[in-house]
């Protein structure tokens, strides 16, 4: 496990913008914080453990994520909400690749528009980043498990 502090804070920070961006319905940036080269799969914890490579959403590149965005703007017709993110400190680890890998859990209440508030989801990011040609961090991959087999079929915002 990595206890480099400066690094254990450039991945806090980064996913706590990438949260924030999501929170703050500013979509278009989300896949900013992806390579174009990546992968977003959001699955439960069940078929992640028996490894099963489908998910409730898989992306494999930014542009996908991209298109998944602009579906949510002009396509997709859902009720309107809002997440909130609790993020937990990630644990890093450093491939010898140089590559690094993380692991974050998380909590995301839902708000609908009457004002209800629920638990929507709960479980953990395995992450893979690595820096771009800028010298940011950036996800290579995002695999999202959650804990419940359940999902509301409202699974349109990312998570």
């Amino acid at each position: 496990m990595m206890t480099d502090p400066s690094l254990l804070f450039e991945i806090a920070a980064l996913n706590a913008a990438c949260a924030a961006a999501v929170d703050a319905d500013r979509l278009e940036a989300w896949p900013e914080f992806f390579l174009d080269t990546c992968l977003y799969k959001v699955t439960t914890a069940d078929n992640h453990a028996a490894g099963y490579q489908a998910g409730l959403i898989h992306a494999d590149s930014r542009a996908m994520l991209v298109d998944r965005i602009a579906a949510l703007r002009q396509a997709n017709i859902y009720e309107r909400q809002r997440y909130r993110h609790i993020l937990g400190m990630p644990l890093i680890s450093v491939g010898a690749d140089g590559m690094l890998s993380a692991e974050t859990s998380f909590v995301v209440i839902r708000t609908m528009r009457d004002g209800q508030m629920s638990v929507f989801a709960a479980g953990v990011y395995f992450d893979r980043l690595r820096r771009d040609v800028s010298g940011a961090w950036r996800y290579v991959e995002r695999i999202v498990v959650c804990d419940s087999q359940r999902f509301d079929t409202l699974l349109a915002i990312p998570l």
